[in-house]
């Protein structure tokens, strides 16, 4: 066996098969009850092996691409497991894209099949005369479209007619694993990884708490020895990267997992009381502010004493909100993680008392220049934060993107991330912010995230996105787009700008301010700076 996510699975699956790795929460309507469903390790090993037999009797090969157009379900993760079974590639859906989204995702992604939840049948019926070469489509539920010249399937019974047995070819760890990223600008890439390069960066290796396992047999003996393990809840899809690490990471080390279809914050408590949950993962404020919302309010009606961590991934929690909900639950451990789909998990971010942001000395962790030359180890120069070792190969199908996000240097492959940088003298990296997304004001180079972190500490301000405004003077100006909190309609922006004032230097703060309704973000919290650039400069 090898280094492969398949192989590896398997080999856990077949130590444990009685375990439980997933546990799925769903409301019942009507009733504030929990419908609660239970998959063991043989369970879904053989759901997954019919429904990878099922997509090779429609000709589905190793190598090729089949979407995954679903909320949070079981069927979902049955399907990822299905497609590495057969060396096939599963490709994450954002189940939010409108036809036209989906036709240059289908297209980019080049999709051969797709397994589709029936809500969103009418979406993808409207995107398919456009993508000729998505042939296959097997529905999750009632179909109820009829999708002419494409082979439909319903999903229950396409598995009900296939072998649960485990009759599969071999597999490499130089297989790919393919995650589908919108990033915060531009159209969605899809990042390629090695199957040996994702389990080590991606997924820590299958040990989040200390060096990584090196061989099918330390995974299997490590999970096996997790008697005890502690119990997560995922709160963002499975379409995002994130998630996915957190999900295999979990499968690998016999550790169970939480998922919920929809993201409902007293829905989140009731499973915590439940299932004696220990730590969420979380999308920064956006879904934690509405968490902490719901404990205040409803906090006392439920055991919430095994929570002990809640972790984010993909955005940084504002300070604030990090001290509410560390006082309403008394011992809880608020971590950032660093990490993104062109990299993986890169360690966590620390907060100093003046609010510089910080990770530790990451020996895969270096600076590069705007021609990806390597900062030497002692340079305080600001430069882009790059990773070496188990990287991406590409994005696929863009071989210019790939050379400017991955390139080879000096012999190595780095992976260039966004993220600009500067290295303090005992090796660890501050922070500075996207470098896609800084403005430059007058000379001045402005990174929202800091920005954006003063203004959520007003206590009026629910969420707040920075951005660049065109302004005549000094090109652009710091502009921001806030959601207020109920209660505080009536706040003066110009009150808020003024807030900045004890957080950041003078020039950083915003000069003008536009309320809206709801900060636009992603399924999974991501922030969309497309959006907010385009709000301030129409403001």
């Amino acid at each position: 066996m090898t280094l492969n996510i398949a192989d590896l699975y398997e080999a856990v699956a077949d130590a444990i098969p009685d375990r439980v790795p997933l546990i799925f929460g769903s409301s019942v309507p009507g009733s504030g009850q929990l419908d609660v469903q239970r998959r063991s390790y043989l369970e879904l090993d053989r759901r997954a092996n019919r429904l990878a037999h099922h997509l090779q009797s429609i000709g589905v090969r190793p190598g090729q691409h089949v979407g995954i157009h679903m909320r949070n379900c079981i069927e979902y993760v049955e399907c990822l497991l299905a497609c590495l079974k057969i060396r096939a590639v599963a490709i994450n859906v954002n189940y939010r894209y409108t036809d036209a989204e989906l036709v240059y995702l289908y297209n980019n992604s080049e999709v051969v099949a797709l397994v589709v939840e029936s809500d969103y049948v009418p979406t993808v019926a409207a995107a398919l005369p456009q993508c000729p070469g998505l042939a296959h489509v097997l529905v999750v539920g009632e179909a109820g479209t009829d999708l002419a010249g494409v082979d439909v399937r319903a999903y229950e019974p396409a598995l009900a007619a296939q072998s649960d047995g485990r009759d599969f070819a071999p597999r490499s760890a130089d297989d790919h694993f393919v995650v589908y990223t919108g990033g915060t600008t531009g159209m969605p890439k899809g990042v390629v990884w090695r199957h040996e390069d994702f389990f080590y960066a991606a997924l820590s290796g299958a040990n989040l708490a200390g060096p990584p396992r090196r061989s099918v047999g330390e995974v299997v003996d490590a999970a096996v020895a997790n008697t005890n393990p502690t119990v997560l809840m995922l709160i963002p899809p499975l379409m995002h990267g994130a998630a996915i690490y957190s999900l295999l990471t979990a499968f690998l080390s016999g550790a169970p997992r939480v998922l919920a279809r929809t993201f409902d914050p007293e829905q989140v408590l009731r499973l915590v009381e439940a299932e004696s949950i220990a730590g969420i993962t979380v999308v920064g404020d956006a879904i934690a502010g509405p968490i902490a919302d719901a404990v205040a309010e409803h906090g006392s009606r439920y055991d919430l004493t095994s929570l002990k961590l809640i972790g984010s991934g993909g955005a940084l929690f504002s300070p604030a909100l990090k001290d509410r909900l560390r006082e309403m639950l008394p011992g809880l451990v608020v971590k950032d993680a660093f990490g993104a789909s062109e990299s993986g998990n890169d360690g966590v971010v620390e907060f100093g008392a003046d609010g510089t942001k910080r990770i530790r000395s990451n020996p895969n962790m270096l600076l590069v220049d705007e021609r990806n030359r390597v900062l030497d180890a002692d340079s305080a120069e600001p430069g882009f934060i790059a990773r070496r070792g188990h990287v991406p190969l590409a994005y696929f199908g863009d071989p210019d993107k790939t050379a400017a996000t991955f390139p080879t240097v000096d012999g190595v492959r780095l992976a260039v991330l966004g993220d600009m940088g500067r290295r303090e003298a005992d090796g660890t990296i501050v922070l500075l912010g996207r470098g896609s997304t800084c403005i430059n004001s007058g000379g001045e180079k402005v990174y929202p995230e800091e920005v954006e972190l003063a203004l959520k500490t007003h206590p009026a301000v629910l969420d707040a996105l920075v951005a660049g405004a065109p302004d005549a003077r000094f090109g652009e100006k710091v502009a921001a787009v806030v959601a207020l909190r109920d209660g505080h309609e009536d706040v003066d922006t110009a009150e808020l700008a003024e807030h900045c004032r004890a957080h950041v230097a003078g020039y950083k703060i915003p000069r003008s301010i536009v309320v809206v309704p709801a900060v636009l973000r992603s399924p999974s919290g991501k922030a969309d700076y497309r959006w907010a650039k385009e709000t301030v400069a129409q403001a």
